[in-house]
């Protein structure tokens, strides 16, 4: 019997690494079968070409490299990752909880195309992603909800920290944004705001929401 596939999606600065690390955490000590993925897998060697572009040396711009050929490169680490780490455990009933998913690739690589042709973008990606590598479809896809006028203060705050080539184009991460409403209404994935009455709201209030809806959602199977 095949487990569950919990993914967190979000934009960038949407505090998404921060959610799943608690959201982990919590699920693991309330006894729930559970590993954590991440993506991509920059210390491996199936996310070289991921690398390479996020760098920047396939062009400065994220539009230099177009959503299909951009698609292969993430869509390729995570097969491996599947293959090697952990089908076997999904397979086998385990639920995992996975930072960045195909659900990535349809809002960062659709965002490149005219807004009429990101949903036909998508059909071709899931077929690709799902049918054709075989990688298991999500059952829960959870959007952090964080505008991008927020996400980039945000940014701009982080010293230190090298940007890649999607964190430096605010157009880019507007378009993302968009994709991602659209996305989120038209497969029907969960929603999380990050705003309320204009101020980012609290680490712990937009846990406990998160926590809240995973559990209503899976309470049939898993609890």
């Amino acid at each position: 019997m095949a487990g569950k596939i919990i993914v967190l999606e979000g934009t960038d600065a949407s505090g998404k690494t921060t959610q799943f690390k608690l959201l982990h955490e919590r699920l693991a000590g309330e006894g729930f079968n559970i590993r954590a993925v991440t993506f991509p897998r920059y210390e491996e060697e199936s996310s070289a070409l991921v690398r390479m572009y996020l760098r920047g040396e396939f062009g400065k711009s994220p539009s230099d490299v177009n959503a299909y050929a951009a698609s292969s490169f993430f869509a390729v680490d995570r097969c491996a990752s599947y293959l090697k780490d952990w089908k076997d455990f999904h397979d086998s009933d385990g639920i995992v909880l996975i930072d960045r998913y195909t659900t990535s690739n349809a809002i960062y690589q659709a965002s490149k195309l005219n807004m009429d042709k990101r949903l036909e973008f998508c059909a071709w990606l899931f077929d690709f992603e799902y049918r054709l590598l075989g990688l298991p479809k999500p059952d829960i896809v959870l959007f952090l909800d964080m505008p991008p006028e927020y996400a980039m203060k945000l940014l701009a705050g982080r010293l230190g920290k090298t940007r890649d080539i999607h964190e430096r184009d605010y157009e880019y991460l507007k378009e993302c944004y968009e994709t991602a409403e659209l996305l989120t209404k038209e497969y029907s994935w969960d929603r999380i705001s990050c705003v309320s009455n204009g101020i980012i709201r609290q680490i712990k209030d937009i846990h406990e929401d998160i926590h809240g809806l995973i559990k209503n959602r899976l309470r049939g199977d898993l609890c």
